[in-house]
């Protein structure tokens, strides 16, 4: 697909051959085609005659029974990319695609500004309020938000994200209500989000100290609860649990300087992971700069350490890779 016109007529070919085929097309395809399908589909709202002659034409088909398109692509879409991907990696591809068009949400401008001026902004708020806010943030900068909150009230937002069930709909107007105050939003989606694995890839992100505050916190509060949190966590070192594929396709991704750092006073054992699974040339290379590279801090190690969690979270659930949760500023 080198086009967005050869895009189109890809998704309405699909569109025209039914679920069963469709999905059976869809599964032969990398994610970025998968999405990029996806999203064009959702865009298709009704298909002329001529143009879905012209389409089927041009993959040799036969155009005379036929009759034109009109279709609502959103059901079909879904039960095209469930038969095709699953239940799990469809959902997380639907909501990219079938919420493309969406106007800018407030949650969406407050993703735009700085930390700072997000925790300025909100902290006056109830910790509900607060926790509800974050759950819709990028997790990164939920992350950052929380690091800028007095530490009291950031353990008590951490509690409340991971003991969050979801909000009414009473309570997402009142939260609408105080962003457009702030912000003059249009608006928020009601979240399928929060709980533990929301409150771990949030505390996963945050400065080392402050983690183990927010989680020392929690276990004053509930043991269980922060061994949950714990649990869903993923560390730097949880990489060296990845495939060798995982690990080929996460290279590809990372830039060589953030490597470099990231490594620097890992465990050799995970460095060779790294090392092993990129071409001789490339290692040596990495080698040498490791040796000739000054000492770094250590926040800036964990600094990039964090970075690339992010991207294998993100290929992560994408599905390509597969990744399984476990359970002072020195120089390296």
């Amino acid at each position: 697909m080198t086009s967005e016109a050869g895009t189109r007529k890809s998704a309405i070919l699909l569109m025209a051959l039914g679920e069963d085929h469709a999905a059976a097309a869809l599964k032969h395809l990398s994610t970025n085609d998968v999405q990029a399908l996806g999203s064009a589909m959702a865009k298709v709202n009704s298909v002329s005659r001529d143009e879905l002659a012209a389409v089927l034409s041009e993959f040799r088909q036969e155009t005379e029974q036929l009759s034109a398109l009109n279709l609502g692509s959103s059901s079909y879409i879904r039960a095209v990319m469930r038969k095709a991907l699953g239940e799990d990696r469809a959902s997380n591809l639907l909501e990219d695609i079938l919420q493309a068009e969406e106007p800018h949400s407030g949650i969406e401008r407050l993703n735009q500004l700085d930390a700072v001026e997000v925790a300025e902004l909100i902290r006056d708020e109830h910790p509900q309020i607060l926790a509800t806010v974050l759950i819709h943030l990028d997790r990164l900068k939920a992350s950052e938000v929380l690091e800028k909150l007095p530490a009291r009230l950031r353990h008590d937002v951490i509690m409340r994200i991971a003991t969050f069930g979801g909000i009414q709909p009473s309570a997402l107007n009142e939260l609408t209500e105080v962003l457009t105050e702030m912000l003059s939003g249009q608006g928020l989606k009601r979240s399928r989000l929060g709980g533990v694995r929301t409150a771990a890839e949030i505390v996963n992100l945050m400065a080392s100290a402050q983690e183990e505050e927010a989680i020392a916190h929690v276990r004053t509060v509930d043991d269980a609860l922060a061994q949950r949190i714990v649990d869903e966590m993923f560390v730097f070192e949880n990489l060296l649990g990845l495939e060798d594929r995982s690990i080929q396709r996460l290279l590809k991704d990372i830039e060589a300087e953030s490597l470099i750092i990231a490594l620097k006073g890992s465990p050799q054992e995970l460095r060779d992971k790294f090392l092993t699974n990129m071409s001789q040339r490339a290692a040596e290379a990495l080698r040498e700069d490791m040796d000739l590279r000054p000492p770094v801090r250590v926040s800036q190690v964990e600094a990039e350490q964090k970075a690339i969690l992010q991207i294998a979270r993100r290929l992560s659930e994408t599905g390509e890779i597969v990744i399984t949760a476990p359970g002072t500023d020195d120089y390296v």
